[in-house]
C-alpha cells in the first residue's frame, strides 16, 4: 500500500485516542477505569507527489483527526507519519505542509486585511526579507486564485463566502508547500460557488505541482478530484485503491453503501442498498469488523474476528464477506 519512492507523505499504523473524564462526583462514587474514545485505529496510506488523495465516510469517522494529525494540531496516539523521506515532527515549522480548512470565515483573523492574512507564513517562515517584495508576493497570489490586488486592503467580512475562500487557498500557497490538506473546502459554499473553487483547485494543482490530501463527504467532489479514495469507517480505513476504480466497482459493503445513498437519475432500474442502522459509538466499538451491526453479508466471523485488509486487484479492502466470496462483483455503470 505505501510507495515511499514516489510517495510525498506516509502514514503507516495512526491511532489517535481520546480520554474520556468523567464528572468529578461520579469519578468519586462510583470510580470506573478510564475510558477512550478510538477516533482512528491503525491507519496506513501514502500520498503520491502531485496527486489528490481523498478520505471519505460518515461524520465521526476519523477523517479530520488524520487531518490534524499530520497537520500537528494533534499528536497520534500511536503510528508514524513520514514526510519526504522524514518525519514530519522533524519540520518544526511545517513550512513543507498549510491547510484549507471548512469555513473561510471561521478560519481569517476577522481584524486582519487580507493582505496581512496572506502575508503571515511568508513572515512566520521569513522567506521574503523585504516589505516591497512582500507586497509584490502577495498581488501575485491574489491574482493566482483569481482577486484583484486591490482587495489585499479589504477586511474577510467584505468577501463573499467564495472569495474568502480564495484567500485561504493563496495564504496557503504563500509558503509554496507542496502538500496541501483540504478539510471540507467547499462544504459551506453554495452549489455554483463550489465548482468554481474545485475547478480553481484543480487549475493551481496541475500548474504548481501540488498535492492534496482532500477530506470530504460529498462523493461528487472526490469524484471529480480525486485520484485516489480511502473509505473510513469508525476509525478504520476498509478499502483502499484508485478512485476510479473503487467508483466502478466498489468491494467494501459501506462503500457500496455510501455510492448507493448518491442520487443518481439515470440509474433508475439498478437496486439500491439502503444504509442502515446507526454508527456504533467509538467509545465501545463492536468487536470484530465494527460495520457488522449494520452489514447485510455479515456472519459469524465478521463479530469475532477484526478483518485485514487484502488485495483486491489494486485496491486493498478489510472485508471478510470479499475474502470468502461471499458478495457477488459489483459493476456501477457510469
Amino acid at each position: 500500500m505505501l510507495d515511499p519512492e514516489r510517495a510525498i507523505l506516509a502514514i503507516n499504523g495512526l491511532t489517535k485516542r481520546f480520554g474520556v473524564r468523567q464528572p468529578w462526583i461520579l469519578r468519586t462514587l462510583s470510580p470506573r477505569p478510564r475510558r477512550f474514545v478510538h477516533a482512528v485505529e491503525d491507519v496506513s496510506f501514502s500520498i503520491l507527489r502531485g496527486t489528490t488523495l481523498a478520505l471519505v465516510g460518515e461524520s465521526g469517522c476519523g477523517k479530520s483527526t488524520i487531518a490534524r494529525c499530520i497537520a500537528g494540531i494533534l499528536s497520534p496516539t500511536a503510528g508514524s507519519i513520514t514526510f519526504a523521506d522524514a518525519g514530519i515532527a522533524a519540520h518544526g515549522n511545517r513550512q513543507n505542509l498549510q491547510m484549507i480548512f471548512q469555513d473561510p470565515y471561521a478560519s481569517l483573523n476577522p481584524r486582519w486585511r487580507a493582505g496581512r492574512i496572506i502575508a503571515e507564513p511568508i513572515v512566520t517562515h521569513g522567506l521574503i526579507s523585504s516589505r516591497a517584495d512582500v507586497e509584490r508576493r502577495i498581488n501575485e497570489l491574489l491574482s493566482l486564485v483569481g482577486l484583484a490586488p486591490q482587495d489585499a486592503r479589504k477586511y474577510p467580512h467584505q468577501f463573499s463566502g467564495g472569495q474568502r475562500q480564495r484567500i485561504a487557498i493563496a495564504r496557503a500557497l504563500a509558503s509554496e508547500a507542496p502538500l496541501v490538506i483540504c478539510d471540507e473546502p467547499t462544504s459551506a459554499l453554495d452549489v455554483s460557488v463550489q465548482a468554481q473553487i474545485l475547478n480553481l483547485m484543480r487549475r493551481l494543482q496541475l500548474r504548481l505541482g501540488l498535492t492534496y490530501l482532500l477530506i470530504s463527504h460529498n462523493l461528487a467532489v472526490v469524484a471529480q478530484m480525486a485520484d485516489t479514495i480511502g473509505v473510513m469507517y469508525l476509525g478504520r480505513l476498509v478499502e483502499y485503491g484508485e478512485a476510479k476504480t473503487v467508483f466502478a466497482r466498489p468491494l467494501h459493503p459501506y462503500t457500496r453503501m455510501l455510492l448507493d445513498a448518491v442520487p443518481d437519475a439515470t440509474c433508475v432500474h439498478r437496486r439500491r442498498q439502503p444504509m442502515r442502522g446507526e454508527v456504533p459509538s467509538p467509545i465501545d466499538p463492536p468487536p470484530g469488523c465494527a460495520f457488522h451491526p449494520r452489514c447485510p453479508f455479515a456472519n459469524a466471523r465478521c463479530a469475532q474476528e477484526l478483518p485485514r485488509g487484502i488485495m483486491v486487484g489494486k485496491t486493498s479492502v478489510a472485508c471478510h464477506a470479499v475474502e470468502e466470496g461471499r458478495i457477488e462483483s459489483a459493476v456501477r455503470t457510469p
